[in-house]
């Protein structure tokens, strides 16, 4: 499927800064900090959240294990280590594939987990191929929300499951709270659809739905004070203008979430019917 000038733009930033985390043994010890791991990530998934995800879908040798937006393969990597599932890992910038390869390689994990550059919206998999499907905090980067939601659909098997969370604007905003709202959330937050209607559409079954803003703004405001107070070593990895470009944005985000303009939101689905 074509990318709008936008998502090539994301895309390719994305690409840029997955090199940047990976080559970076300061923003890795960030990151292990934070997160719990040195992937050189970009979900707000923590290793805490890991346990509960690999219960939730039932992950376990012999487990078909497709996982969207892996960047530079965490936590899908993580997953499949913990749990032996057969494990896929797609996404578009290449950088962080390549970092997911590297990384599958070191953990000896080449046997079970296969890398691939890939479109969620147009997923190159046979119907029914999964039992399992993870994203953390992609569909709130991508135009194409109900495409994929419903190439999801298609690829899982009948006694599948899908989690997820996502980033979205705190529904019921005031226009002029909404204008806040937006730039502090990632490039394609706004949707027209609530997440909910856009499940039924595709076929999903909400079995849980709860809300982890309050674990997303402590996540979040620790990697902030982190990094403010690492700055100089920011700037050798991202450059000045760069670094001062993520702290603006940073600031944006945690205003947001402390309006309560912005919430973090946990789904458990299966397939309907």
């Amino acid at each position: 499927m074509a990318q709008s000038p936008e998502e090539q733009a994301l895309i390719a930033r994305f690409s840029k800064t997955y090199g940047k985390l990976t080559g970076s043994e300061a923003m890795l010890d960030i990151e292990r900090q934070v997160c719990g791991c040195d992937y050189g990530c970009t979900s707000w998934t923590t290793r805490d959240e890991t346990t509960d995800i690999i219960k939730m879908l039932g992950l376990g040798a012999g487990t078909a294990f497709l996982e969207i937006g892996s960047g530079a393969g965490w936590p899908g990597l993580y997953l499949a280590k913990i749990s032996g599932a057969d494990t896929t890992l797609i996404d578009l910038p290449f950088e962080g594939l390549l970092a997911a390869k590297r990384r599958a390689e070191t953990d000896g994990q080449t046997e079970t987990c296969h890398i691939a550059q890939a479109d969620a919206a147009a997923l190159p998999f046979k119907d029914g191929g999964f039992d399992a499907i993870y994203h953390s905090d992609v569909l709130c980067c991508l135009i194409e929300k109900q495409a994929v939601l419903g190439e999801c659909r298609r690829v899982i098997g009948d006694g599948g499951k899908m989690v997820f969370s996502v980033i979205l604007i705190t529904p019921g905003l005031s226009d002029a709270d909404y204008k806040l709202a937006a730039p502090g959330g990632p490039v394609f937050i706004e949707t027209t659809v609530p997440y909910p209607t856009m499940l039924d559409r595709a076929g999903w079954n909400i079995i849980e739905h709860a809300d982890q803003t309050a674990a997303y703004h402590d996540t979040f405001a620790k990697m902030f004070d982190l990094e403010k107070a690492n700055a100089e070593e920011l700037e050798k990895v991202h450059g000045r203008d760069e670094t001062a470009q993520l702290f603006t944005r940073r600031q944006a985000t945690l205003d947001a979430l402390e309006k309560s303009f912005l919430r973090r939101e946990f789904y458990s689905v299966v397939p309907a019917g």
